[in-house]
């Protein structure tokens, strides 16, 4: 990655992280495959919540050390989160872990944590403000140097809570209010004001964020590495469930706009009613969790347990590398996303997922035990 140009073995693309707690473990995974993998050149990072920090992880660690100082800072990132995590109330059950199960909805903390943010505003519940990971993210990421990272642009979303609208701040912009306003959930924490302005999570807004890509790049290739399943088989029951079915669709709302409006222009530039010079034919890309995540439960998304982060970091690394196997040819080249197929889903069952991905669920050991860090 470089200022000047990628070098000729590299194809340049833009990389865009959703959010989604935890589960932004499986990204971290994905993104260490890739630039363990080297031939990719990161234009530019749009990211929320999670995926935002994991932006800034990972352009801190490539100012301090390229792509294996950015390996080592997601590595340490994630590590912190889980050395945070290892007091707190929320854990799985031993019944939980002999079966082998990630979620923590039968931990009394989860069950109190539950009720809490479902009967009280966070004003009320959280007098203190109290947010243990603001304090990670703090002592973890050095954001002199995430402004000062001329490698690649990037992008942070949030929510204007006053306006509704989305924020999207620009590299000269980014503090660590700006990341914890973007992972803001409004039935957990406080808004983050910025300038007088309140913010919310920007899952509202956008999740990511792609435009920013159009108008501040010249490359048209955006990954996607989404957490956030579109297609969910089913009719939720619990009400955990139900709630959890909301903040997904509600969460892939604006990225769905966004891929109205690409396979609009799209469509319009077949048909030569818009010529390239005035649009951006844009080739999108997507790296998925749907295979992997659709049989873990919304609890976990709050779980900080080391083994379940290297659990999902492990799927993220085989998920990139089928998509390295299958895709990275037609980078630069055509889309690797029917658009036409997500806006007017088939049924999931007609999905066939990654080969690497399926077998490394189906060979996985059931832990008996979790490991700590």
């Amino acid at each position: 990655m470089t200022t000047n140009g990628a070098s000729p073995a590299k194809k340049r693309i833009n990389i865009a992280l959703q959010g989604g707690g935890s589960h932004g473990a499986f990204t971290w995974g994905v993104l260490d495959r890739l630039l363990e993998d080297g031939r990719l050149d990161f234009v530019a990072i749009s990211g929320t919540s999670a995926g935002a920090m994991n932006a800034v992880a990972l352009v801190d660690g490539w100012v301090r050390g390229g792509p294996e100082g950015a390996r080592e800072k997601l590595h340490e990132f994630w590590r912190a989160v889980a050395r945070n995590g290892r007091f707190s109330p929320i854990q799985r059950t031993p019944w939980d872990i002999f079966l082998g199960n990630w979620s923590v909805e039968n931990s009394p903390g989860y069950i109190w944590y539950d009720v809490m943010s479902r009967a009280f505003s966070p004003y009320v519940a959280n007098p203190l403000n109290i947010n243990p990971l603001r304090d990670v993210v703090e002592s973890e990421i050095d954001f002199d140097k995430v402004r000062a990272c001329q490698a690649m642009k990037l992008f942070i979303s949030a929510t204007n809570v006053e306006t509704g609208q989305i924020r999207v701040f620009n590299p000269e912009e980014i503090t660590l209010d700006v990341v914890m306003a973007s992972a803001c959930l409004p039935q957990i924490f406080r808004a983050v004001e910025i300038d007088g302005v309140p913010y919310w999570d920007g899952g509202y807004g956008g999740n990511p964020a792609l435009f920013p890509f159009f108008y501040a790049t010249e490359t048209d290739d955006p990954l996607l590495i989404q957490i956030n399943p579109i297609i969910r088989e089913g009719t939720p029951r619990s009400a955990n469930e139900i709630q959890n079915r909301i903040d997904e669709i509600t969460f892939n709302s604006a990225l769905l706009r966004e891929f109205r409006a690409i396979a609009f222009v799209k469509k319009l530039i077949a048909e030569g009613r818009l010529t390239d010079g005035d649009y951006r034919d844009i080739r999108l890309h997507r790296i998925d969790a749907d295979e992997a995540f659709k049989n873990l439960s919304a609890s976990s998304k709050i779980s900080a347990e080391w083994a379940f982060l290297e659990y999902l970091r492990d799927l993220g690394r085989n998920a990139a590398s089928d998509w390295l196997e299958e895709h990275f040819d037609s980078v630069g080249k055509h889309p690797t996303v029917d658009l036409k197929a997500d806006l007017v889903p088939q049924p999931l069952l007609q999905k066939k997922p990654g080969h690497r991905v399926s077998a490394f669920l189906a060979n996985r050991p059931k832990p008996h035990a979790a490991r700590q860090g």
